[in-house]
């Protein structure tokens, strides 16, 4: 049973991540996140709140689409939503 129970964690890990608002969290919480250092930390805190991710990647230097998906991938979220490819829209 145990071994089952690690299958499933490695064949979903969207389910072990933990989901970061970024118009609330946390320096701490944000800097949790694999690419979050602090110098894009600064930048998220100071340019928020964000009503989607469109506006994010506008007001936020160096987040751009790729930056935004990875950071999506690692439980980011902005107004609760997660980021998505088409048209940089919350998905």
């Amino acid at each position: 049973m145990k071994r089952r129970g690690l299958l499933l964690w490695a064949a979903f890990p969207a389910w072990a991540q933990a989901e970061v608002e970024a118009n609330t969290a946390t320096r701490a919480e944000l800097e949790s996140l694999p690419g979050l250092g602090p110098a894009l930390v600064q930048r998220l805190l100071a340019a928020r709140p964000f009503k989607d991710w469109t506006d994010l990647t506008r007001r936020v230097p160096g987040v751009k689409a790729a930056m935004a998906r990875k950071l999506s991938a690692t439980g980011l979220r902005v107004a609760g939503q997660a980021f998505s490819a088409v048209g940089g829209e919350a998905g």
